[in-house]
């Protein structure tokens, strides 16, 4: 009957029981694209690999080999793996403990020395062997144990959060340096033509010198046209060192054994968004779902601060035997056993309890404003992002349009010097004012690609679920987000787009 009464107290827990936070979500984005909503679920995925959307197999590789060997994510995944052992520590609690022992020894001497008294009697020497076991059960009466995994569950669910952040965030930043170094290769390209530009005026400026048909100031500023060609070309060739030393890290490769080979006509792409995003994109955001998994935590831990100010019992057996011989150890008269239960309570602490009970509240409240702010945070970044690539593209088209005319006032330029109407240097300059256009052309085009990474991270990944079949195929990328948890975390339904295709360069 007693133990049918603890086991029915089991049942009790006190404390709060989890509710999620409500927070202030706006019905769509305000930088052109309509957000279809959705009932929240922080803990949502849409698992996939979308960095296969640009359709570069280097980068690919680069990605992949990153996500398996980069220290960071290492890291992370083994502070994953202790947060699932406190788990599974929290929940042994809920079990007896069970321990047995072996114990023998011998005894002997002189019992009226030992007392003081002379020289007293001795005893003959005596043996003892004792085998025990012993059984300890703390019932859980006001669920402190079960809070306690509560707690760590939610706190395993932030930590996997953690993990996919560290995920995609190595992932952005290898897709970003990539990009960077790319639009170094388009730039070393055309700054050295640059070079080679300026150096054939200056000559000729120089011989113009002599000929009295250029000044002094004609050659300086020849000389300086060259000069500082050649200084920005150090400069990017600089950043083209440094991101490819950033993406040897990022990959867990020495910087010193890695290289990748230069593509001075690399083409970007930049897929387009579609015109609507499912709500799972930013409820499965890594640091959203971080922040609610920790104000879930932080309930439970309110619970078991509670439960302090309510005894304990302890259920305790011991049964063994003892005798002086081994022999007879094992024996109906030498068995021995005790059983009974323990109950005991703090009666007075100095109001320790009542501070913790307080500090796990008001934990949890600014847990839960973090979780509210890191939302409306959430949804800043993409607007930035959504803000940054609209104008990017309007601009790219602006200075796609600039470089046709550059390239036909080129074209007419030739044409005009092949006639004998122009001179060379003519036709060097326009040359020069072509090359710079199409600096500003592939710089926006490089950009736009990079803001789109910058979307597909603040977004927590992709904007749709990979299609394994097209995943596969780099000639046909699917817009997809990136594996947001390490698999404890459910995956729902989504609702998906069409693929994006790239935009053509």
């Amino acid at each position: 009957m007693a133990i049918v009464i603890a086991m029915s107290l089991a049942a009790c827990m006190v404390g709060p029981d989890y509710r999620r936070p409500e927070v202030q979500v706006p019905e769509g984005f305000k930088e052109g694209v309509d957000w279809q909503r959705a009932q929240a679920n922080p803990q949502a995925a849409i698992s996939s690999t979308w960095w296969r959307m640009y359709g570069d197999d280097k980068l690919n590789g680069l990605v992949e080999q990153a996500l398996r060997a980069n220290q960071s994510i290492v890291a992370a995944e083994a502070a994953y793996r202790v947060a699932l052992a406190t788990v599974e520590a929290n929940r042994a609690g809920l079990f007896p403990t069970v321990t047995a022992g072996l114990s023998g020894g011998r005894a002997g001497g002189n019992l009226g020395g030992l007392q003081g008294l002379g020289s007293g009697t001795s005893s003959p020497p005596s043996n003892s062997v004792v085998v025990s076991g012993t059984v300890s059960w703390e019932l859980d009466l006001w669920g402190q144990i079960r809070r306690q995994i509560e707690a760590a569950k939610a706190n395993a669910q932030s930590s996997d959060a953690q993990l996919a952040g560290e995920r995609i965030s190595i992932a952005a930043s290898v897709a970003t340096d990539y990009f960077q170094l790319r639009q170094a290769d388009v730039n070393i390209r055309m700054l050295t033509e640059q070079q080679d530009i300026y150096g054939r005026i200056l000559v000729m400026t120089q011989i113009g010198f002599k000929e009295g048909q250029a000044s002094g100031d004609d050659v300086l500023n020849a000389q300086e046209n060259l000069q500082t060609v050649i200084a920005d070309l150090q400069t990017i060739e600089i950043s083209r060192e440094q991101n490819e030393h950033a993406i040897a890290v990022l990959t867990g490769t020495p910087p010193g054994a890695f290289s990748i080979a230069p593509d001075p006509d690399y083409k970007f792409v930049s897929p387009d968004v579609p015109p609507a995003l499912p709500s799972q994109l930013l409820e499965r955001r890594y640091d959203v779902v971080s922040a609610e998994r920790t104000a879930a935590a932080a309930n439970a831990s309110i619970g078991v601060a509670e439960a302090a100010f309510f005894p304990t019992l302890t259920l305790s057996a011991e049964g063994g035997f003892a005798h002086n011989t081994f022999a007879h150890l094992f024996s109906l008269p030498s068995r021995f056993w005790t059983l009974g239960p323990d109950l005991a309570g703090t009666l007075f602490d100095g109001g320790e309890r009542t501070a913790a009970v307080h500090g796990a509240r008001a934990t949890y409240d600014e847990d839960v404003a973090n979780y509210r702010n890191t939302v409306l945070t959430a949804f800043q970044s993409v607007e930035d992002s959504l803000s940054s690539m609209n104008h990017l593209r309007a601009q790219a088209e602006a200075f796609a349009g600039v470089y046709d005319n550059s390239s036909r006032l080129f074209a007419s330029q030739q044409a005009q010097f092949n006639a004998g109407a122009a001179s060379e240097q003519n036709v060097l300059t326009q040359r020069l004012t072509l090359i710079q256009a199409e600096e500003s052309l592939r710089d926006t085009q490089a950009q736009l690609a990079e803001s789109n990474v910058l979307l597909v991270k603040n977004l927590g990944g992709g904007w749709q679920r990979d299609d394994a079949n097209v995943a596969s195929a780099p000639s046909a990328p699917s817009a997809a987000s990136m594996p947001a948890s390490s698999g404890s975390l459910p995956v729902p339904d989504a609702v998906v787009q069409p693929a994006a295709q790239p935009s053509a360069d």
